[in-house]
């Protein structure tokens, strides 16, 4: 029942942010999203803007900070709510949104351990710039982590057509599965520990996670780095991407096509389950 009734709300979440989004060129439904996310984060708290300026313009990370049990240093959920032109942006990333609001009532109906910092970064697809202003706001203020949710609801089964699964390089083939069916964690190296906790909490909600720890901000692998934890990356904080690792299984990736119809709704309830229980735990 529990599952029921995250999916749904996950449900109605996406039916709101699934738009063409794109900050220059849909302005419109940048705007709605922009205010309904304000909106949802709103009911559980003090949610802020941290404006910062692009090109002339101003754009706007909208932020929910929830208390923890224990006086620990926070961690910071992150998920980007712009999208490239022409696509409605439906794994990438409502999704990773939806599941960012989903914590956000969670945590504030049932206070996790740490203090948890939730951010709706706007203009990741140009360059990471929202993720990067808010990194510099911090001022070397320590957190504990970042997660980037970036793209949470693209499942290939694993009766249909194999491998459905790629990867940026041969190496990786050999290790990791070849049926897109699970969830990447990647981490920098001193994440490690983390990254087991993760893996364990979204297996217990029915989800294979599988993780890839990087050295040097993973900039040998710039794969890796497309999405708003690299930023803490190079400021030298502890961050993860978790993501059903875009264009290397989905097909829509930044196409018209990435729609509502194509999502697994099972999929993304239960990672989100998953990532609700290790959150709370850190």
């Amino acid at each position: 029942m529990a599952n029921k009734d995250i999916k749904e709300r996950l449900t109605n979440h996406l039916k709101e942010l699934i738009r063409e989004r794109d900050p220059y060129l849909a302005t419109q439904g940048h705007y709605y999203v922009q205010q309904y996310i304000y909106a949802q984060l709103s009911q559980w708290g003090q949610a802020t803007t941290m404006g910062f300026t692009e090109q002339g313009r101003d754009y706007y990370n909208l932020c929910l900070d929830l208390p923890g049990r224990q006086a620990l240093s926070p961690v910071v959920v992150g998920a980007h709510y712009d999208t490239v032109p022409g696509c409605p942006g439906a794994d990438d990333n409502a999704t990773g949104v939806a599941v960012l609001l989903e914590l956000a009532r969670q945590f504030a109906c049932l206070p996790p351990r740490r203090p948890v910092r939730l951010v709706a970064f706007d203009l990741e697809e140009y360059g990471l710039v929202g993720s990067r202003a808010y990194v510099k706001s911090l001022k070397g203020d320590p957190i504990h982590l970042m997660m980037s949710l970036e793209m949470l609801g693209y499942c290939v089964d694993a009766s249909q057509e194999q491998p459905s699964q790629t990867y940026p390089i041969a190496a990786l083939e050999a290790i990791y599965p070849k049926t897109g069916d699970f969830i990447a964690l990647i981490g920098n190296w001193q994440t490690i520990p983390t990254l087991w906790h993760i893996r364990r909490a979204l297996r217990v909600a029915g989800v294979n996670g599988v993780w890839l720890p990087m050295i040097q901000h993973g900039k040998f692998l710039p794969d890796t780095r497309r999405s708003d934890h690299a930023p803490f990356w190079d400021a030298g904080y502890s961050a993860i991407m978790v993501t059903d690792t875009a264009n290397l299984r989905n097909p829509h990736y930044h196409a018209p096509t990435d729609t509502f119809a194509t999502l697994d709704l099972e999929f993304l309830t239960k990672v989100c389950v998953g990532l609700g229980r290790s959150i709370a735990k850190l």
